[in-house]
């Protein structure tokens, strides 16, 4: 895998319910097509230049180095580390974006500090070995394995990113799920009830409407659609005492 070198690793990140990220790759060979907000906002800026350039991820080879330099001037800032927001941390497949992740993961819980991760890969097992501090989740908008060809092209399939994450849980860490972003039914025809079912066991629910996707803004009862599905989320965690998020704009 190629590499690059970056000045900086860990910023304060703007999204609504995250702290502090780390980037650690550039790219994302799971290539989904919702489109990518990430590949948008780096095509952008010019870091990337086509849809393949972003599928060849690239390591940043000197992201350990950097994380020992910057942690002792955020330590006492930082509530937590997502990895991450604009790649993913174990890449479907990709054995040496796992173990620079599993590295940083241990570097940072070395220094106190909790990690927050977030994948359409596989959590890796190897993580029960860290910080019962650290969080652990999966998006998961479908169970439709049509639907992860299409849009979500080389991530994970569903019942293995769900047995990853339930193992985890099952060894007692804190475990969540990003429900986003949903399709619409013109997207693709599914029931949000199985899906909450399928991910009962968790601790927290995330769930957000799609963005820059022509198919849903095409969908003339979406604001309607999104409206519901969010309720239902709402009903079924307050139900079952899991903690929940409704992203901003989800709801109008």
């Amino acid at each position: 895998m190629k590499k690059i070198n970056r000045k900086s690793l860990l910023y304060k990140t703007g999204v609504e319910y995250g702290d502090y990220t780390i980037n650690h790759v550039q790219g994302c060979s799971h290539g989904c097509k919702y489109p990518c907000y990430a590949m948008m906002m780096k095509k952008r800026f010019g870091q990337v230049k086509t849809y393949e350039d972003w599928c060849e991820p690239k390591l940043v080879g000197n992201a350990l180095e950097i994380l020992n330099k910057e942690i002792p001037k955020y330590k006492n800032k930082i509530k937590s580390v997502q990895l991450s927001f604009m790649t993913d941390p174990f890449m479907y497949g990709q054995d040496e974006v796992k173990n620079l992740s599993l590295q940083i993961i241990g570097t940072l819980n070395d220094n106190g500090i909790k990690c927050t991760v977030l994948t359409k890969g596989l959590l890796p097992i190897e993580l029960v070995n860290y910080s019962h501090e650290n969080e652990y989740g999966i998006t998961l908008v479908s169970l439709d394995d049509h639907f992860r060809v299409q849009y979500e092209c080389n991530t994970a399939p569903y019942p293995e990113r769900i047995a990853a994450l339930r193992a985890l849980h099952d060894a007692g860490f804190r475990t969540w799920v990003s429900v986003e972003p949903y399709p619409t039914p013109n997207m693709c025809e599914q029931d949000l009830a199985q899906i909450l079912e399928e991910i009962s066991f968790v601790d927290k629910i995330i769930f957000g409407r799609i963005h820059y996707n022509k198919v849903a803004t095409t969908y003339k009862q979406h604001k309607e659609f999104f409206n519901n599905a969010a309720h239902q989320v709402i009903e079924f965690c307050e139900a079952r005492n899991i903690a929940y998020h409704i992203k901003n704009k989800t709801l109008s």
